[in-house]
């Protein structure tokens, strides 16, 4: 299809380039408030319950959940975490730091990537297309959340987003300089993801490069080719910070969790308890890009005709290059695929994604607000509009959300009852969040697994067992009443968070 003539939608954005610091503060502002809430879900305390052990030890090798090993997952994260903590103290917030701080990096990636969008002659629009594209991308929902979380999606995302912006600056670039430092920026980028979630960070970005090649038609260039041999040495080596002394340290038995259970069994079946449908990543990808979906939606429609090219006339031009378009199809199709036919799905697995979606979506809104004031403002106000909602619920809804999933007022209540350093069993299910929240004081299996205790006369062994003649128990609301009505146990019910309450009991 013909490209949008000259500066059409360059002299539309060019009334509101002095928002553009304004809006760079107001974006930083969003992705860094509100990150002292208690960390929810059963990963985000586990994963920072894991750096904090490593930080108590300066090991910034093995990761331990409970003083056992912890293979699940790679260092990069912990590692963020640890420097926040010496930084800021063990907290949320220095739990969380890291994660938002990866979010604003994987927008400046995609604004970087948006000065390489359009063909040489309409270069002098890059700027104002990569400041909108950023903008789109800061106020898509799924870079939101996930920056605002203590987990690993939102920090593969960020060195997999760079690493593929650097190829792309290399195979769009004219000078050498800049293609030697968009190449050196992939391979580099390739082994920072291998050190956020393993083997998807080299398995990806190289796959998305060779099928974006096929879709091209036409061979890569002799200068990548070469690259290839010192490109992944330099990842390799870049991986090696953790994952030799890893070897060297644990052996086979890092290699069999680590890859074995965690990569191939995880792929493979549904060991880990996530079943989803073939289909699931097909609506949940479009839901991150809210509120740009109709955009993302009508965005897809238009590249689907347009390649397959049925000559009907299409609503808008394309506003940005062919490679660009096709180096989204490629980055949107790779990842899909592949983990649509995985055993376990997540929601966050399919973020790395994202920032192809939000390349159509902005190539869509660009041309879409070209000329047209109005259309400006309209966008740019939803934008806007979506940060401000951001910033209510999270002054107001995630606070209350955030105290009813987590036990972390619970534990505090119990503290403050006098029971502070009491050990805390976990009796009819598995309590993930108090691993940050009680941490030293959870009742372990031999095996280091997070104990759970199945009736009342478990928990007077256990009593029995300790010495101490009391314990704390965080048990589901339903099954209160075993252990009040226990004639062998005394005990107080101290509060409930409204799915778990914690009970003092003692020998009676």
């Amino acid at each position: 299809m013909p490209e949008i003539s000259k500066t059409e939608a360059e002299k539309a954005v060019s009334n509101v380039r002095w928002l553009v610091p304004m809006t760079a503060v107001s974006i930083v502002i969003v992705y860094l408030i509100g990150l002292t809430f208690p960390l929810v879900g059963p990963d985000e305390p586990r994963y920072a319950q894991v750096a904090r052990e490593m930080f108590e030890r300066s090991d910034w090798i093995t990761p331990t959940l409970g003083g056992f090993n912890w293979f699940e997952k790679p260092a990069l994260l912990y590692w963020l975490q640890i420097v926040s903590y010496n930084i800021f103290g063990v907290s949320e917030f220095a739990a969380i730091f890291g994660s938002a701080i990866f979010g604003l990096l994987t927008i400046l990636a995609l604004w970087i990537l948006g000065h390489f969008a359009m063909d040489d002659s309409r270069r002098e629009g890059s700027r104002s297309f990569a400041n909108w594209f950023a903008l789109i991308a800061a106020s898509s929902i799924g870079l939101i959340v996930f920056s605002r979380g203590a987990s690993f999606d939102i920090i593969i995302t960020f060195p997999m987003t760079a690493a593929l912006v650097g190829f792309f600056v290399f195979d769009r670039a004219k000078r050498g300089s800049v293609q030697n430092l968009g190449l050196a920026a992939f391979y580099f980028f390739v082994g920072v993801a291998m050190l956020a979630k393993g083997l998807i960070g080299i398995v990806f970005p190289y796959a998305i490069v060779i099928f974006y090649f096929l879709i091209s038609r036409r061979l890569p260039p002799r200068k990548f080719l070469v690259s290839l041999i010192w490109g992944t040495v330099l990842a390799l080596a870049v991986a090696a910070a953790w994952y030799l002394p890893m070897y060297r340290e644990h052996g086979y038995d890092f290699v069999r969790q680590f890859f074995i259970e965690h990569h191939f069994q995880r792929y493979t079946s549904n060991k880990y308890f996530h079943p989803q449908p073939f289909y699931f990543f097909f609506w949940v990808l479009p839901l991150m890009t809210i509120p740009w979906l109709p955009f993302f939606g009508a965005a897809l429609w238009k590249q689907i005709r347009d390649f397959f090219g049925d000559g009907s006339p299409s609503m808008l031009e394309n506003t940005t290059s062919t490679p660009f378009r096709l180096f989204a199809a490629a980055w949107l199709i790779v990842p899909i695929v592949f983990f649509s036919f995985s055993g376990s799905k997540l929601p966050g697995y399919i973020l790395p994604v994202l920032p192809a979606a939000l390349m159509f979506t902005a190539d869509f809104i660009y041309g879409f607000i070209a000329g047209n004031k109005r259309r400006v403002i309209a966008v740019y106000s939803l934008a806007m509009l979506t940060f401000a909602v951001v910033v209510l619920i999270a002054a107001f809804a995630v606070p209350r959300f955030a105290d009813g999933d987590s036990v972390k007022a619970l534990i505090a209540a119990a503290d403050a009852r006098g029971h502070a350093g009491a050990t805390i069993i976990v009796m009819h299910t598995f309590v993930h969040n108090a691993e940050f929240y009680a941490a030293g004081r959870l009742l372990r299996a031999p095996d280091g697994r997070q104990a759970k205790l199945l009736g009342p006369g478990e928990v007077l062994n256990e009593i029995k067992r300790n010495g101490t003649g009391r314990a704390i128990v965080l048990v589901p609301l339903e099954y209160v009443k075993q252990v009040v009505e226990a004639d062998y146990l005394t005990s107080e019910i101290i509060e409930d968070n409204g799915e778990l309450a914690i009970i003092a009991v003692s020998l009676r």
